[in-house]
C-alpha cells in the first residue's frame, strides 16, 4: 500500500496532537487528578499510535503505545502523576517532534529507537517509578545510565563525534564546495576550518551562531557551513557547528579572537585546510576481483528490497531541501462556498465583455455605458474575490503561540525563577506565510524576557515584588496591521548603562549623547555591534539576538519598538502587515518612473511651499500641526536627473512607522491603485530601499519604495 499521498495529512494532524498533548500536559501538572485531561491525553496518544501505525512508522508507533500504556495505567488509579512523569512525558514529546521534523524532510522516522525513554516509561509500568520509593527504581535508574555511557562510548570510538575537536577536518564536503575550495586558493586566498563550540547554558545558539558568521564575514567569504545555514538558523545543532572560510588575512588569533568575542562560545578550533583533505579516495579494484565479483547474483529476496531503496533514496534527497513548513491550510467550508460564487459571478461578467466585443468585431453598434457598466462590475468583483482569497488564506497566530507556554515552563525550571506565561489574542488571524515565519523572533523575544528580563526571586522579593515574574503575549488587529506585544515585569532596560556603551563603542558622542531620547537609547540594542560585545548582556539584559529579531521582523515587512521602565519591566511591540501578497497603493511619478508607495504607511499628503522648508542639523524639514517632520527627496535618493528648475511648491507624502514620521517629495500623485507585490528576488537584493515590484495594466513595472528603511 502506498501511503505517501497521505504524508501532508498525517504530518498536520500529527502536529495537532502534538499539540494537544503539549497543553494537556501543562493542565496535568498543575492538576494532577484531572480525570478529563488524563482522558484526553490517552486518546491523542492512542490517535497518534494509529497513525503511525498506519504509515508505517514503526518506531514512532512504539514510543506512543508505550505512553498510552502508562496512561491507561493513570486512568485506572494504578500510577500517580508526579513532577519527574511530566518531566518524562515532555521529553516523549520532543522524541515524537523529532520524529515528525525526519518525516518532513525525508519522508522517513530515521534510526533513532528513543531506548532510554521506553525503558523509563516501562519502569513506571512495573510500578518501580510510579510508587517513587521501592528498590526496583534504583536499580532501573542506574541501568539504563550506566547502558547510556557504554553506548556512548562505542558511538564515539566508531564514529565522529559532531562536538569533537576540530571537527571541520572530518566534514563531508560535496563536488561544487570543494571546487568553491580549490577556485579560492588558486586566487591567492587562505583557506581556513573552523568549529565553534557554545556553552551548554546558551539558550540563544541560533543567535550566537549568527553572530560567529557577522564576526568572520569582516575577514572573508564562508564557503561552506555545517550544519546547513537553514538548520543552524533553526537551531538544529547541538553545542557546535564548522564552517568554511576563504580570506586574504593569514592572522588566524585575530580570527579567532573575533570569534571568541562573542559571548557564551566556550571555544574555537581553527586551522589551514585545502581542497584535497575533502576528496573522497577513488578506490581501485584488481581487473580479476572485478571479474569475480561482478557476475554473483544478489539473492532473490533481496532484490525488491534493494530496487525499493533506490527508488526511495532519490526523493527522500530531493525532499530534504525543502522548507519544513505546513504546506496546507485548514478552510471553512462556507469561505469556499462564497468564493465559488464569485467565480461563477466572473465568468457571467467575463461572457459580457466578450459579447460586447464580439458585436464591436462584427460592425454593430454597442452601447459604450454597457461596456462601462460591465467593467465595474468586473472590478466590484473582482475586489471581493481578493478579500475571500485573502481570508482563506488567514490563520489564527495560536498555531505558532501555542508551543510557548511550555518553553516557559522549561526555562523557569531551567533558570531556577518561577514566571508564568500569560497570552491574550492568539484567535487574532494573519496571512499564513507571516505566520509560518513570525515563530522565531517571538521565541527570541520571549527568551530574552524570561533570561534577561525576569531577576531572580531575590531580587524580586527584595524589590517589593512578587516573587513570580509574569510574562504576557497579546495580540489584536490595528487596521491593516497586526500587533503583537511581548513583555515582562522584570528590572527593564538601564538606558544610563547602554548609553556609556555605546560612547564606549564610539558610536555616539558624549555631545550628541545629552540630547538622546530613550527610544534612540534603547534602539542602540538593535545594532548587530552592539550585540557581539560580550558584556552587553550583563549590562542591558537584553541585546542578545536583537538584530536578528529585527532584521527576521523588518522582512516580513513589519517592524518592532521597545518601551521600557527601570525596575517595572519591558515590552517590545511588533508590528506586521495582515497579508504580504496584495496591497492598496498610492501611485506616484519621479522624473519618468513610475513607484508605489503603501497607503497603510500614509498619513496625508501635503502641498509645501519651497519658503516653508527650514534646515535643523543641515537637513530639511518641514513645520506641520505642531509636529517637525524630516524631508527625504526620493529623487536624489533614487540618483534622478536633476530638474532644470526648481518648482515653487513641492508635493510631499508624509508617511509613518510607529512614532516616527517623514515627508517624501515626489514629482507627481497618479491616484490609489491595488498592486499585486512581486518578489525581485536576488536582483537586487543589497537596495533594501525596494521591498519588491508590482506589473500595471500597461504591462510597466513599478518599483515598490519600504517605507521603513527609508525612516
Amino acid at each position: 500500500m502506498d501511503v505517501s499521498q497521505y504524508l501532508d495529512i498525517f504530518i498536520d494532524e500529527t502536529s495537532e496532537h502534538i499539540q494537544a498533548l503539549s497543553d494537556n500536559i501543562m493542565i496535568l501538572e498543575n492538576e494532577p487528578e484531572n480525570k478529563d485531561t488524563i482522558n484526553e491525553i490517552f486518546r491523542a496518544a492512542h490517535s497518534l499510535k494509529g497513525m503511525a501505525g498506519t504509515m508505517g512508522f514503526k518506531r514512532m508507533q512504539h514510543l506512543t503505545h508505550d505512553m498510552e500504556n502508562v496512561f491507561s495505567e493513570v486512568r485506572n488509579d494504578n500510577i500517580k502523576v508526579n513532577s519527574e512523569m511530566i518531566d518524562l512525558l515532555f521529553n516523549c514529546l520532543d522524541a515524537i517532534e523529532a520524529y515528525l521534523d525526519n518525516v518532513k524532510s525525508t519522508s522517513d522516522e530515521g534510526t533513532e529507537d528513543n531506548e532510554v525513554l521506553i525503558k523509563k516509561l516501562n519502569a513506571y509500568l512495573d510500578g518501580s517509578a510510579g510508587d517513587g520509593g521501592s528498590d526496583d527504581s534504583g536499580d532501573s535508574a542506574e541501568a539504563a545510565p550506566e547502558e547510556t555511557a557504554e553506548e556512548a562510548v562505542e558511538e564515539s570510538t566508531d564514529s565522529e563525534d559532531p562536538n569533537g575537536k576540530d571537527h571541520y577536518k572530518a566534514l563531508k564536503l560535496d563536488e561544487n564546495d570543494i571546487s568553491k575550495i580549490r577556485e579560492a586558493a588558486e586566487s591567492g586566498l587562505n583557506i581556513y576550518g573552523l568549529t565553534i563550540h557554545v556553552q551548554k547554558e546558551c539558550l540563544l545558539k541560533a543567535a550566537r551562531a549568527f553572530l560567529v558568521f557577522k564576526a568572520l564575514e569582516d575577514f572573508g567569504e564562508i564557503l561552506h557551513y555545517d550544519p546547513s545555514s537553514s538548520d543552524i538558523e533553526d537551531e538544529k545543532f547541538d553545542l557546535a557547528f564548522s564552517c568554511i572560510i576563504s580570506s586574504d588575512s593569514t592572522d588566524i588569533e585575530a580570527m579567532k579572537s573575533a570569534v571568541g568575542a562573542v559571548s557564551e562560545i566556550e571555544s574555537v578550533d581553527i586551522g589551514k585546510v585545502t581542497a584535497e583533505m575533502y576528496e573522497k579516495p577513488v578506490e581501485e579494484v584488481p581487473k580479476e576481483e572485478a571479474k569475480t565479483e561482478a557476475p554473483a547474483p544478489a539473492p532473490a529476496a533481496e532484490k525488491p528490497a534493494a530496487k525499493a531503496s533506490q527508488k526511495s533514496s532519490a526523493p527522500a534527497k530531493k525532499a530534504a531541501n525543502k522548507p519544513v513548513t505546513a504546506r496546507t491550510v485548514r478552510v471553512d467550508i462556507e469561505k469556499l462556498d462564497a468564493l465559488m460564487n464569485q467565480v461563477s459571478e466572473l465568468i457571467i461578467a467575463k461572457n459580457s465583455i466578450v459579447s460586447i466585443s464580439s458585436m464591436d468585431t462584427s460592425g454593430a453598434e454597442y452601447d459604450s455605458q454597457s461596456l462601462h457598466e460591465q467593467i465595474e462590475y468586473l472590478e466590484r468583483i473582482t475586489t471581493n474575490l481578493h478579500e475571500s482569497v485573502m481570508k482563506v488564506r488567514m490563520v489564527p497566530i495560536e498555531s505558532t503561540v501555542n508551543k510557548f507556554p511550555r518553553m516557559i515552563r522549561d526555562l523557569s525550571r531551567k533558570l531556577n525563577k518561577p514566571m508564568e506565561l500569560v497570552m491574550t489574542g492568539e484567535e487574532t488571524e494573519l496571512d499564513r506565510t507571516v505566520v509560518d515565519q513570525i515563530g522565531d523572533p517571538l521565541q527570541h523575544l520571549l527568551r530574552n524576557s524570561a533570561d534577561h528580563g525576569i531577576e531572580s526571586p531575590e531580587v524580586r522579593k527584595a524589590a517589593g515584588k512578587p516573587e513570580e515574574g509574569s510574562i504576557f503575549l497579546n495580540a489584536f488587529q490595528e487596521g491593516n496591521n497586526v500587533i503583537i506585544q511581548v513583555g515582562d515585569d522584570g528590572g527593564g532596560i538601564d538606558t544610563e548603562k547602554v548609553l556609556n556603551k555605546a560612547i564606549e563603542r564610539g558610536l555616539v558622542s558624549e555631545e550628541e549623547a545629552e540630547n538622546l531620547s530613550q527610544k534612540e537609547i534603547i534602539d542602540f540594542l538593535f545594532m548587530p555591534s552592539f550585540s557581539m560585545a560580550k558584556q552587553i548582556t550583563d549590562i542591558s539584559g537584553r541585546g542578545v539576538g536583537l538584530d536578528v529579531v529585527k532584521s527576521n521582523i523588518e522582512a516580513l515587512g513589519g517592524d518592532v519598538e521597545v518601551k521600557s521602565t527601570l525596575g517595572q519591566g519591558s515590552t517590545f511591540t511588533v508590528r506586521l502587515p495582515l497579508t504580504l501578497a496584495i496591497i492598496q497603493a498610492l501611485m506616484v511619478e519621479i522624473r519618468d518612473e513610475k513607484y508605489a508607495i503603501a497607503l497603510g504607511s500614509i498619513m496625508n499628503i501635503e502641498d509645501i511651499s519651497i519658503n516653508d522648508i527650514k534646515y535643523v542639523e543641515a537637513k530639511e524639514v518641514i513645520h506641520l500641526r505642531g509636529l517637525v517632520i524630516p524631508i527625504i527627496r526620493l529623487d536624489q535618493l533614487l540618483d534622478c536627473e536633476p530638474r532644470e528648475e526648481e518648482p515653487e511648491n513641492l508635493t510631499v507624502v508624509v508617511v509613518k512607522k510607529g512614532d516616527s514620521y517623514a515627508g517624501l517629495v515626489v514629482d507627481n500623485l497618479m491616484g490609489q491603485q491595488e498592486i499585486v507585490i512581486k518578489s525581485l528576488g536576488k536582483v537586487i537584493e543589497n537596495n533594501k530601499l525596494i521591498s519588491g515590484a508590482t506589473i500595471l495594466g500597461d504591462g510597466e513595472v513599478a518599483l515598490i519604495i519600504d517605507v521603513n528603511t527609508l525612516i
